[in-house]
């Protein structure tokens, strides 16, 4: 079954409790999405309304993914640059399939929708993400077009004495 997306869905408090459980349920399952487990909704919140917050400033938007039942199972932020000799670009953030999606080409569809969205917003010519070393991340978005373009060793502290890489991935839209 194929997903369904939407660029800018109505913000709702369904869809805002959809987004936080799945942001919960990926990062309980080892997801790297700025928190490590174990989390909570009420954990993620402050984060999410910083997201809403750069939505309705104009800044961020929403990409969802809704399955066949109509459940969010998959999002991503679309961040606009706003430094103003790098606005050709702009960053994806937050980037999620819900586990037990995970393995079906979802992953792949909604980079395919990311990169579309971007592709329609006038002047936007790459998108830039990073991602967390040591989990294979890096080769999944490679093999999704993205390539390595930069490393910072060691930059995420996910626990004491366990430091990942900080790998700066880049979509060129052309």
């Amino acid at each position: 079954m194929a997903l369904t997306f939407e660029l800018d869905p109505a913000v709702s408090r369904d869809l805002r409790d959809q987004v936080l459980t799945l942001w919960a349920d990926v990062s309980n399952a080892g997801g790297s999405v700025g928190f490590v487990p174990p989390v909570g909704p009420d954990d993620i919140r402050p984060e999410l309304v910083r997201h809403l917050t750069a939505m309705v400033e104009g800044r961020t938007r929403l990409l969802v993914g809704r399955d066949g039942t109509g459940e969010v199972v998959a999002t991503a932020f679309l961040t606009l640059n706003t430094h103003r000799l790098m606005r050709h670009w702009l960053w994806l953030y937050t980037v999620m399939v819900h586990p037990r999606h995970q393995g079906k080409g979802y992953g792949r569809d909604l980079l395919a929708a990311a990169a579309d969205a971007a592709r329609a917003i006038e002047g936007v010519e790459a998108v830039r993400l990073t991602c967390r070393g040591g989990l294979g991340l890096e080769r999944f978005y490679a093999s999704c077009g993205y390539k390595e373009v930069g490393r910072v060793p060691d930059a995420i502290r996910v626990a004491p004495g366990d430091d990942r890489d900080d790998v700066i991935m880049l979509l060129p839209l052309s």
